[in-house]
């Protein structure tokens, strides 16, 4: 069944098409949230507000775009959202964030030395230089999906790959 259809029976309060559009797109929304959150832990709890948001409001869904864009939409004002609350939440101590207080580490140092270092190869990527990669590279889409999905031309959306490409390989140069 195709995504706009089970949308349709979303609207209706089926919860088995519920299922199979989340099997269908889990991924792919997953990658895009991480692409612009950048930590998992968000992620996973905006993928979660994001479908809970599918279920509720897939009734408003106009068939004009792809429903996958229509879910990055919901999923992107839900990752703006968590922007906006984490701003609220700044003035929380380092030693509060770490885990000191518990003598508990986050994460082994060596994962966290990794993550930093992709962490900072991604930033010198532009926002949807960034997308593109990681819904790419985490979720295994192909570029005409994509490009369905962002609503961009697929030679825009492999340009801009093969760009940030070549820029993580030359940060990753320099760093290495």
């Amino acid at each position: 069944m195709k995504q706009e259809e089970l949308l349709r029976q979303v609207a209706k309060g089926d919860r088995e098409a519920f299922h199979q559009l989340y099997l269908d797109t889990d991924r792919s929304v997953y990658s895009f949230i991480l692409s612009i959150l950048k930590n998992p832990q968000d992620a996973e709890e905006v993928l979660q507000e994001t479908y809970l948001k599918i279920w509720i409001s897939a009734g408003s869904y106009k068939p004009q775009g792809k429903p996958l864009a229509w879910m990055f939409t919901i999923a992107r004002n839900l990752c703006y959202m968590k922007f906006r609350d984490q701003k609220r939440m700044a003035d929380i101590g380092l030693d509060e964030l770490s885990g000191e207080e518990t003598g508990e580490l986050c994460l082994p140092l060596e994962q966290m030395t990794d993550a930093m270092m992709l962490k900072a190869a991604l930033e010198i990527l532009k926002e949807d230089e960034r997308q593109i990669v990681l819904l790419h590279a985490s979720s295994g889409l192909k570029h005409r999906e994509i490009a369905s999905g962002l609503g961009m031309p697929l030679p825009t959306v492999l340009s801009k790959y093969n760009r940030a490409m070549k820029k993580l390989q030359n940060y990753l140069r320099e760093e290495g």
